[in-house]
Parts: C-alpha cells; sequence; structure tokens
C-alpha cells in the first residue's frame, strides 16, 4: 500500500509540473479596460484618455479630478459616482446609466450624453461647451440650471447644447 501511495505522489507532482509548464507555455491574456469592473473604487487622479471602457461599470466609484478625456464610457453604469472636477472634455458617455452621479466642476465640453440615464446627478459648475443631451433624461430642476450657462456646438454631433437641454 505505501507503493502505492507513493506512485500516486509521484504522479501528482508530475502533473503538477507539466501544468505549470503548460500554463507557462500559455501566453497571457492583455487585459481589456472594459473588461474590468471599477465599483467602489477609488480611481482619483487617474488617467483613462482615450480609454475604450463601454459596458464597464463605475458604480459608486470615486474620480475626483480624474482624466476621461475622449474616453468610450458608452453603455456604463455610473450610479452613485463621483466625478468632481474630472475631465470628460470629448467623452463619449451616450446611453450611459448615470443615477445620481456627481459631476459638479467637471470638464464636459463636447461630452456626448445621448440617450444617458441622468436623474438626481448634479452639474453644479460644469464646462457644458458643447455637450450634447440629446434624447438624455436630466431632471427638471437641473436642465433650469445647466440653460443658464450652457453654450456651443457639439464638435461630433453637430447639436448645440442649449438645443440638446430643451433650453428656451
Amino acid at each position: 500500500m505505501p507503493a502505492l501511495l507513493s506512485r500516486f505522489f509521484v504522479l501528482i507532482c508530475a502533473l503538477v509540473v507539466m501544468g505549470a509548464g503548460w500554463v507557462g507555455a500559455i501566453p497571457a491574456a492583455h487585459a481589456q479596460d472594459n473588461a474590468v469592473d471599477y465599483t467602489l473604487t477609488d480611481l482619483s487622479f487617474r488617467d483613462f484618455s482615450g480609454k475604450q471602457l463601454s459596458g464597464t461599470s463605475f458604480a459608486a466609484a470615486e474620480m475626483r479630478e480624474a482624466n476621461f478625456e475622449k474616453a468610450d464610457l458608452s453603455q456604463t453604469i455610473l450610479t452613485k459616482a463621483s466625478f468632481l472636477r474630472a475631465n470628460l472634455a470629448g467623452a463619449n458617455l451616450s446611453r450611459t446609466f448615470a443615477d445620481r452621479v456627481i459631476f459638479d466642476g467637471a470638464d464636459l465640453s463636447n461630452a456626448n450624453f445621448t440617450e444617458a440615464l441622468l436623474t438626481s446627478s448634479s452639474f453644479n459648475d460644469a464646462i457644458l461647451t458643447g455637450a450634447d443631451f440629446s434624447g438624455a433624461i436630466v431632471d427638471r430642476f437641473q436642465v433650469a440650471q445647466m440653460c443658464k450657462y450652457a453654450n456651443g456646438v457639439n464638435e461630433t454631433t453637430g447639436v448645440a447644447t442649449r438645443d440638446s437641454l430643451g433650453c428656451r
């Protein structure tokens, strides 16, 4: 019986060593930015400029002063996230679920918010020049506040910010 256990142990060790060799022979998968779940993370001051992040979750993430310039954030989940003073210039946020998100002081110039759900989100002191909110759901109070200083035309969609918000 001890000889049988000894052979079994040698066989297991051999399989482990061979398996390690096989694993080492397989190239490591290249991580994609949009395959990462950033829920409940602190991403303050990080640089995501130009990144493909479509379909990612940033729910309840802290992104204070992070750089998302020209990033693709379309169809992302941003619920309860904070983009306080973040750079979202030229970012694609179309069809995002952005309920209770803080965009206060953020640079949203030429950002695309088409068909986004932006309920209970705040845009205090945000730069809105050229931002497109066509088809987005935004609280009436926020729209009234943003219409006080909204201006410009989105460079990509060609839609005026004031028109996309329905300003009078």
